[in-house]
């Protein structure tokens, strides 16, 4: 390669929407040539007081036989009460008819590392680094097939 060949880089305090989506499409086009990515699932879970207004939420997806939860939020006066715990258990009794046995996710110490512990998850990693005491955890529990 020459020299008037040679890319040049720009780097950015944003991301610029139209090299965005390029990166993203170009990404995409990738990754669904290399793996079955039309098998990911999405799935949710929802508390809804009796007249139906949302108070939590469990949303994520499923891929074989992982399962990944990628948001957990109840209304703030109503946690402490069990809500999460059977956002969670119902959103992983559904992944584990789709056949999933891993379960996984990301969560910073300010949100419910305790909560997921309690549930069985286990932390497989910690970031340190983010703000002063803030911790990232990626959190994982496997479930042996005859519990499911």
């Amino acid at each position: 390669m020459n020299a008037q060949d040679l890319p040049s880089f720009t780097v950015h305090d944003d991301v610029p929407a139209d090299e965005g989506r390029m990166v993203d499409d170009g990404l995409g086009r990738y990754n669904e040539s290399a793996a079955p990515l039309h098998e990911v699932r999405p799935l949710s879970c929802f508390a809804r007081t009796a007249s139906g207004q949302v108070i939590g939420g469990a949303v994520g997806r499923t891929w074989g036989e992982c399962c990944e939860l990628q948001q957990l939020w109840v209304e703030e006066p109503l946690r402490g009460r069990g809500i999460g715990t059977r956002l969670v258990r119902e959103f992983e009794h559904r992944a584990a008819e789709r056949g999933c046995s891993t379960f996984y996710l990301e969560t910073f110490s300010f949100q419910a590392p305790g909560l997921y512990r309690s549930l069985g998850y286990e932390p497989k990693l910690e970031l340190h680094g983010y703000a002063p005491g803030i911790v990232k955890y990626i959190m994982v529990r496997a479930v042996a097939r005859a519990e499911r």
